[in-house]
């Protein structure tokens, strides 16, 4: 029986005003306890999450405890904890959406002991707030009084250990029930967990930080910056117009100065600005860090100031002295922060004469973050000298007005400055990236496929699906080596003489139901990550490689889309969408299928399946084969011929494959070579991907899970049309097709790079392709601009996309509407939807930069050891493709490298070519031009520079300590690189290529041998993980069109 209460609730209005509202609260006999020492689980309904039964107490902390302690409460060696609602409530109305995130994911995570506790709605263990008492006395004894109630309902054989920081509640309650034991949260590691290192470390810095603050707000001395506006001045601004919210984002090349705000929301259409607006300096930024929502005041017009075109060095005190500003731009200042992005930051400890002069304190020591954009952090350690070799996280505790830094507090050490590991684990950690081992209780939900227990497909399923195996020849087109295999095609000519279509997808859904621990991990991760060597999945490698992989020649499950087509036009007739059951014939890789394509039949001799077969069958099967190979191929071209005419863009992107040995070490680094199977596949896809999106779009018009590519502002394609001007090209941008059609007549016979990198400008002026919900947003805006389609989705790659698993439910839900029978899955409501789009976008832009990062780290390491004066690799062709006011953008097709070349340095001198081409620094000026610049010494010699000039470039590496090492560029010849045997240069190319890989990741294991370090324990830490090392990058290839869509411009100081 429910009992009805009333809660009352005090809330302030935009005025000021207090407003009291009361509702309506009800009371439960029973709630869900998951202890398994529960006397009545039914009851209790205890049917999700339940703690271990190996531990010796239940641990239930107080609200404090939670909010200033939760990285502690997440170490995993902390079992049996019971979150209190109370103290969960706290942390989400006093610690903001992130904190409060952080505890909703550690409480649905299998790996962690620990549940919520209703205490709010429980009968017994609700306490209404007595006149007069506070929030904190209040909040404290409700918990008190559930560990009381949850200690009995155990039937006593449970110590409940409550912990708290709050003095008066220890001397109040420590000694009022027997076998419930009140303590602080530092007796608790001290009696309890007296070995657990890391976690007493990180007590100790948590509690000097906050030591540290409360000192701060007590001394008088003078304010650093303004004070923040009360929110609800900030969010009456914002409704009135006089205040602009959006996102901070801190440029990371001139990060001391140069800030802009990301235009949000009613922003956009309210103030009338088109633009970003500028902050100009540490002062008007006011305590906002990179990423943070904040709330600006834009200066009256004649304080506005310009954006630097000049290029920039990743140096934290360059005033940009000297340097010319753009025109005037929309400029403010940071008056109110509505949402603090703060997140993990690696950090570098300063070195020991850098500490040295730091001043008196020694123990308050400013460490420098690895992202530019981020202010040094002010942390209180007496392990300085230890930690200066290491990079190491650090968490931002709080800014105050009288500080000049931010102030935070230690948390790990992840490796050595310039080690590998050290670094990868950097880049991760830079990206919240999680790459923690799928869990016992994720694992338990696998199917089994072992060779004495092989997974088959079940009598159950057989009945409820399409069965392909005997009638469909179906085979997949992958790189070779690929091991999981997402997609399978199939054709063939029909009894009435057309011909059908399937595309063939693993039903990963079978597989991950929704809401079990594997679903909310994979939730979580979002996609599978790559990076330069390894990859980290989004499932175990028992769906994504083995169950779910559609290898050929076994039986696996599918979810199929297959078109009737008219045999002649190849017209769309009708199409079918539902679950199948296929056994792939052939898994070939692509350069196969291409020799199959144009006629070489000797490449079936690398075709395993052709291996064992007589001459009569293979001749017979080679036949059907390569039939179906040309007819998807003429099916293929006639559906880009049609997105063609409605103005699809060919974008250009970086393609690498890598190889590696039998050891998974890096064998090679090959550049993808442009074949017609790849445009075959692809197509297949963007079909699939359409019809899915109409189709799911069709049956849940407000709730279904699409992708959106907005056309791109015009004006960011001033740049692309006078660089193309300047070869005498017009590009005409007012529409895709008319981009496209400008784009592929932009050719110059005498050289292909331009046309490369002309593509590459196009793809930089453009947005990226995002996910969305469709009830956010009006139909006409649906549109993907880069496809020219106007409906579109992910359907075709569930093992290593989530969004793909969503749009997987929602099929099926939409063919289950359509048979009139009953929705199963809970779908998602718009607003959901909308929040997991905002996710999943937000980790692919996670996965896009941790592997440009983790190419770049290889880069350097490569380069790193050679000597540049005298190695010969080190110099390189290099093609112009943007200036700057004091230097050059050079792209190097040799390495794929873009960087930046002055033509002026630091101590002010300029760029000098001497007659026989070779430049060295001479005083003088630089006078820019729109299409060149030109250097002109204080003697009269002058040497122009023009777009798109090929120049020779000397390549090094630009140490640094405290951040990522950078490739440097610098030009010693105004001449091409002369060599003598053009197809000798693109052998070199892709030797080099491999060279470079090969010898970083030799010399880290010759680092590992000399630290003792055996590579089996490698190998085991990622079966352990359950990641990839290597081999399966081949998925980068098939979505060139989204990773086109980085914006990669940012990287050289523009």
């Amino acid at each position: 029986m429910l009992q009805k209460r009333e809660k009352v609730l005090l809330l302030k209005t935009f005025q000021g005003r207090t407003l009291r509202i009361v509702r309506e609260h009800y009371l439960r006999p029973s709630v869900p306890c998951n202890s398994p020492l529960c006397p009545q689980p039914a009851s209790c309904h205890n049917d999700g999450k339940l703690l271990s039964s190996d531990v010796t107490h239940y641990m239930i902390p107080d609200w404090k405890v939670v909010q200033d302690y939760l990285e502690i409460l997440e170490f995993p060696e902390l079992k049996g904890i019971i979150f209190m609602q109370t103290a969960c409530q706290a942390v989400q109305h006093q610690r903001g959406r992130r904190q409060y995130n952080k505890l909703r994911n550690l409480l649905k995570d299998a790996r962690h002991d620990c549940v919520l506790f209703a205490n709010e709605f429980q009968q017994s263990c609700y306490l209404p707030r007595e006149r007069g008492e506070s929030m904190e006395k209040w909040q404290s004894r409700s918990i008190y009084n559930a560990a009381v109630w949850f200690y009995h309902h155990c039937q006593d054989r449970m110590p409940v250990v409550m912990v708290t920081e709050d003095e008066e509640a220890v001397q109040q309650y420590g000694s009022e029930t027997e076998g419930v034991f009140v303590i602080s949260f530092k007796s608790y590691l001290d009696n309890f967990w007296p070995d657990l290192k890391a976690a007493h470390e990180l007590c100790e810095s948590i509690v000097q930080s906050r030591r540290e603050r409360e000192n701060e707000s007590q001394e008088s001395h003078g304010k650093e910056y303004p004070e923040h506006l009360p929110l609800e001045v900030l969010e009456a601004g914002i409704k009135s117009g006089r205040y602009i919210q959006g996102i901070l984002n801190v440029n990371k090349h001139r990060a001391q100065i140069e800030a802009f705000v990301r235009l949000q929301g009613a922003s956009t259409k309210d103030s009338g600005l088109v633009s970003d607006i500028l902050i100009h300096g540490m002062k008007a930024r006011n305590r906002s860090i990179h990423g943070d929502v904040v709330v600006v005041e834009l200066l009256p017009k004649n304080e506005w100031k310009g954006r630097t075109t000049a290029l920039g060095e990743n140096d934290g005190d360059d005033k940009a002295s000297g340097e010319s500003p753009s025109e005037p731009m929309p400029t403010g200042r940071v008056v109110g922060i509505l949402q603090k992005n703060w997140r993990d930051y690696v950090v570098t400890f300063p070195s020991k004469e850098e500490v040295q002069s730091q001043g008196k304190n020694a123990q308050k020591i400013l460490v420098t973050p690895w992202d530019y954009r981020i202010p040094k952090i002010r942390i209180s350690t007496q392990q300085a000298e230890a930690l200066q070799d290491f990079r190491v996280v650090v968490r931002i505790d709080s800014w105050e007005s009288t500080s000049m830094y931010p102030n935070g507090h230690f948390v790990r050490v992840l490796g050595r400055i310039g080690d590998l590991e050290g670094e990868i684990a950097t880049i991760l950690v830079e990206n919240s990236i999680s790459v923690v081992p799928f869990s016992e209780a994720q694992m338990c939900e696998m199917p089994v496929n072992t060779p004495e227990n092989p997974w088959k497909v079940s009598s159950e399923e057989e009945r409820k699906r399409k069965d392909l195996r005997k009638t469909h020849l179906v085979f997949s087109i992958d790189p070779r080596g690929c091991e999981d295999v997402d997609d399978t095609l199939s054709v063939r000519a029909l009894d009435n003489g057309n011909l059908e279509l399937g595309v063939h997808i693993a039903d990963v859904t079978h597989f991950v139901a929704p809401h079990s621990y594997i679903d909310i991990e994979a939730r979580s991760r979002a996609t599978t990550y790559y990076l330069a060597d390894r990859r980290y999945d989004m499932l175990p490698s028992i769906l994504s490689a083995d169950v779910c992989s559609l290898l050929g020649g076994v039986d696996r499950y599918a979810v199929s889309v297959m078109w009737e087509l008219d045999k002649t036009s190849h017209e769309i007739k009708n199409v079918w969408y539902g679950r199948t059951i296929i056994r792939s014939a052939y898994k070939l890789f692509y350069e196969a299928a291409q020799e199959l394509l144009d006629g070489n039949f000797s490449i079936v001799d690398d075709i395993p399946e052709f291996r064992d077969l007589d001459d009569k069958s293979r001749q017979a099967k080679l036949e059907e084969l390569v039939w179906a190979i040309r007819k998807l191929t003429d099916i293929a071209r006639h559906i880009r011929a049609k997105r063609d005419l409605c103005g699809a863009l060919e974008l250009e992107g970086v393609e690498v494959r890598i190889q590696l040995d039998e050891k998974k070490n890096i064998h090679d680094l090959i550049p993808k070579q442009p074949l017609e199977v790849h445009e075959t596949v692809a197509e297949c896809m963007i079909l699939a991907n359409h019809w899915v999106a109409k189709k799911i779009w069709e049956s849940f018009p407000h709730q279904a899970l699409l992708r959106q590519h907005p056309p791109p502002h015009q004006e960011f394609f001033s740049e692309l049309r006078e660089c193309a001007k300047a070869k005498g090209f017009f590009i005409d941008t007012r529409s895709n097709k008319t981009l496209a059609d400008s784009l592929d007549n932009a050719n110059d016979p005498n050289d292909p790079i331009v046309n490369k990198l002309l593509r590459s400008m196009a793809t930089q002026a453009m947005s990226n392709a995002l996910y969305f919900s469709t009830g956010s947003c009006a139909e006409e805006e649906f549109h993907h601009y880069g496809l020219a389609l106007d409906k579109y989705t992910h359907f075709t790659s569930p093992i290593r996309r989530y969004s793909d698993i969503i749009v997987h439910r929602l099929l099926m839900e939409a063919i289950s509407k359509d048979k009139k029978m009953e929705i199963k899955e809970n779908l998602f409501s718009n607003k959901d939807l909308e929040e997991l789009c905002k996710h999943i976008n937000n980790r692919n832009r996670a996965a896009q930069h941790c592997q440009k990062q983790s190419t770049e780290l290889f880069q350097c390491m490569y380069f790193k050891d050679k000597d540049p004066d005298t190695e010969e690799r080190c110099i390189s062709d290099g093609v112009i493709y943007s200036i700057r006011t004091n230097g050059v953008l050079v792209f190097i097709p040799r390495f794929g490298i873009k960087g930046a070349a002055y033509l002026k340095n630091k101590d002010g001198l300029v760029i000098s070519c001497g007659q026989d081409s070779h430049c060295e620094w001479k005083p003088g000026s630089l006078q820019r031009f729109q299409n060149k610049i030109t250097s002109t010494t204080t003697g009269g010699e002058s040497v122009t520079f023009h777009l798109f000039d090929h120049i020779t470039v000397r390549i090094s590496v630009q140490a640094s300590r405290c951040h990522a090492d950078t490739i440097r560029l610098e030009i010693i010849s105004n001449k091409p690189y002369m060599i003598p045997d053009t197809e000798l240069f693109h052998q070199s190319a892709l030797l080099l290529k491999s060279d470079l890989v090969k010898e970083v990741t030799r010399s880290v294991e010759e680092a590992q041998l000399a630290q003792e370090v055996k590579v089996n324990v490698i190998e085991e830490d990622y079966q352990k993980y359950c990641q990839t090392k290597g081999r399966s990058l081949y998925t980068l290839l098939e979505e060139i069109r989204d990773l086109a869509l980085l914006d990669v411009s940012n990287s050289y100081g523009i």
